[in-house]
């Protein structure tokens, strides 16, 4: 034993190397490959399917946590791998076929546990492999093989091997594809196989983007018009009440763009995963173009492209409509923004005007308050004089002692009004 420390995910992290191992087939050999989606969740529903399959042939069921399984259960041999959205059921036997996918292993299982199946099966597929001492088969067999539909193929693994399709779904609810074996041992006959199940089971995973973008294109065009107009109408708005309804409509369009952008950005982001898987898988078969056959990857990428290129012009139109709308935003919200600092500038000038008038109505009104207080306080004075004279107190005559008293009782008045106003302006409009 090493005495150094050990990360504590090295071990999970070298086992991954050796997960998902291939099975090595002995040719002639048939193999049925089905691929239900079950999305993000626990294998716990994979996993009492397999079992109630185990149950039935009286074999060992997997771990109750296991991601993978792999069991001879006598008329045809089982694996079963989790992967991050669905699972995958590959059924396989190793023996003499004179026609090619009657008896696929499919056919073997229990009718009603193939019905079953957690999920939604979005990929079945038989495989048949021919051994290199079989009949070789002519063009004519070949297309009997598929219900004498179109194929495609050619060598595979630098002529060691040779693979048809038609790509087509057929009565029983299977694709087919035909491989012969040329010079490939169990190992790499195996890895062939698996190979030509997971382009096909990509292949569909990356295409299910395709409904969806076809489904938000007319959405995405009714929100790209319904922009076009908006930004057309602001073009010739002239007053905010019409700026302001147009930015309640542009959120609308905002909130409508998001909610498509993030029901589509899952599928999208995992179809481009797939779409490099695809190519990965295409790439691995090393096919070769034999005359009067089309090339098997050919075929598939005439029409998975377009499909792809579907789904990334849409992605491409989100991103524009959203950058767009994002502009038309600020551009709306600016406009508004100097219109209200404009209709704040004129009500504060109205308000300075209006202030100012009341400063000089106040200062009108003051003035007549000091008229009107001294008037009552000489009233008051005048009432003191002639007291003050009837008691002899008061050498000169009262009219003349009130006349004296005027000024300085104005004066006076005048300070405490002024000292009053004085207070009030310094205190300001606190209630303390």
């Amino acid at each position: 034993m090493s005495s150094f420390k050990e990360h504590p995910l090295r071990a999970a992290l070298t086992a991954e190397m050796h997960a998902r191992p291939h099975a090595p087939l002995q040719a002639p050999a048939e193999v049925s490959h089905i691929v239900a989606i079950t999305g993000e969740e626990t294998a716990e529903k994979d996993i009492e399917h397999l079992r109630k399959l185990c149950q039935a042939f009286k074999v060992s069921p997997p771990a109750s946590d296991a991601s993978q399984f792999d069991a001879d259960l006598g008329p045809f041999r089982v694996k079963w791998e989790r992967h991050t959205e669905f699972s995958t059921y590959t059924l396989m036997t190793e023996k003499p076929f004179d026609r090619p996918f009657k008896e696929a292993p499919a056919t073997r299982a229990p009718a009603d546990w193939l019905a079953a199946i957690p999920g939604e099966v979005v990929t079945a597929l038989h495989i048949a492999c021919e051994s290199r001492d079989m009949p070789v088969r002519d063009a004519v067999d070949v297309a009997a093989a598929f219900d004498n539909n179109d194929v495609v193929g050619g060598h595979v693994i630098e002529g060691r091997g040779f693979i048809w399709t038609d790509y087509r779904v057929h009565a029983d609810g299977f694709m087919r594809v035909l491989i012969r074996e040329l010079d490939l041992s169990p190992s790499s006959l195996g890895r062939l196989l698996r190979r030509a199940a997971e382009l096909e089971t990509y292949r569909m995973m990356a295409m299910l983007s395709l409904p969806l973008a076809r489904d938000a294109r007319p959405e995405i065009a009714t929100l790209e018009q319904q922009l076009s107009g908006i930004l057309q109408e602001l073009a010739g708005s002239g007053s905010t009440s019409d700026e302001r309804e147009l930015l309640a409509r542009l959120s609308s369009v905002a909130a409508e763009t998001e909610r498509i952008s993030a029901s589509l950005n899952y599928r999208f982001s995992a179809s481009r995963a797939y779409q490099e898987l695809v190519r990965q898988r295409a790439a691995a078969l090393r096919l070769e173009r034999q005359p009067g056959l089309q090339p098997m990857t050919e075929y598939l990428y005439a029409r998975f492209d377009p499909a792809m290129e579907t789904r990334d012009n849409l992605a491409r139109r989100i991103e524009t409509l959203s950058r767009r709308v994002a502009r038309a935003s600020d551009l709306l919200r600016t406009r508004v923004d100097v219109a209200l600092e404009a209709q704040n500038r004129d009500l504060l000038e109205s308000m300075n005007r209006r202030a100012h008038m009341q400063l000089r109505l106040q200062q009108t009104v003051e003035g007549l308050s000091v008229v009107a207080i001294s008037y009552y306080a000489l009233g008051l004075v005048g009432y003191l004089l002639k007291g003050l004279k009837t008691a002899h107190l008061l050498p000169i005559p009262t009219d003349e002692a009130l006349a004296i008293a005027i000024l300085p009782v104005v004066g006076l008045v005048w300070w405490a009004v002024h000292a009053v106003r004085k207070t009030i302006v310094k205190r300001g409009p606190s209630l303390d």
